[in-house]
């Protein structure tokens, strides 16, 4: 069972806690991290310049985003597919993509909600509906990570609560501000046969100033959901006849 190392980040396009852009030092925060697979947040452009095929090209990845365009995309040494853009309302938006790993397919939902609690809430129950974790088509694992825009108790916790798990992190587990974290902003959820092995955030100088938000990177598997009977329990009898 291979194990896939996936991050979470809000880039707030590239611009640091300086409110200079550098792409740099955005660069070498993810690079830091090794990750397979990072669902990025708030990419934006530098100098109407779209910055994803040069982020793609550095890293040595691939970049996916919706045709629609937006600040939400991956970046990924994995081939992803059905990659999807919700409206979650409100400025908020989730972008979805399917990953195999190791002949077990996880969907992926890459997510930026809204500070305000109305708006917040109404989002998380777009997220919960039928068109994307409610829809009976993702019946493969689910893990959802991205910027859930909430500073201690948001509205529309209960409820993301009472349907996905969340990720456990490191004991001090805030990401936002960068420079002194107070607030968990950055997190995961996951559904079905998803193991994290690791959590970890990068703390480092290099990171405070990248960007407001500091990077949640997890360690995963995906778990074969498969129920199985033992050899020893199945019976030896002969097929027989139903009658009529």
């Amino acid at each position: 069972m291979i194990t896939t190392r996936i991050m979470t980040y809000n880039v707030q396009r590239c611009r640091g806690t300086d409110g200079q852009p550098n792409l740099n030092r955005v660069l070498r925060t993810i690079a830091d991290a090794a990750p397979d697979i990072v669902a990025v947040q708030d990419l934006g452009t530098a100098s109407n310049t779209d910055i994803l095929p040069f982020l793609a090209e550095q890293l040595g990845s691939q970049p996916y985003r919706d045709v629609t365009g937006g600040g939400l995309v991956f970046l990924s040494h994995i081939p992803l597919r059905g990659i999807q853009k919700f409206d979650l309302g409100y400025g908020g938006a989730c972008l979805r993509a399917d990953v195999d790993l190791a002949g077990r397919r996880l969907h992926l939902l890459n997510v930026c909600l809204d500070t305000f609690p109305r708006f917040r809430k109404q989002q998380i129950e777009t997220l919960l509906g039928p068109d994307l974790l409610g829809n009976p088509s993702m019946a493969s694992p689910v893990l959802v990570l991205g910027d859930f825009a909430d500073f201690l108790w948001g509205a529309g916790n209960f409820e993301l609560g009472a349907a996905l798990s969340r990720v456990h992190r490191p004991l001090w587990r805030a990401t936002y501000p960068s420079f002194y974290p107070l607030f968990d902003r950055d997190r995961a959820y996951l559904r079905g046969g998803v193991r994290v092995l690791d959590a970890s955030i990068n703390r480092s100088i290099q990171a405070r100033q990248a960007s407001k938000h500091l990077p949640l990177t997890l360690t995963i598997q995906v778990c074969d959901t498969q129920r199985t009977l033992p050899l020893p329990s199945l019976t030896a009898r002969r097929m027989e006849a139903a009658p009529g």
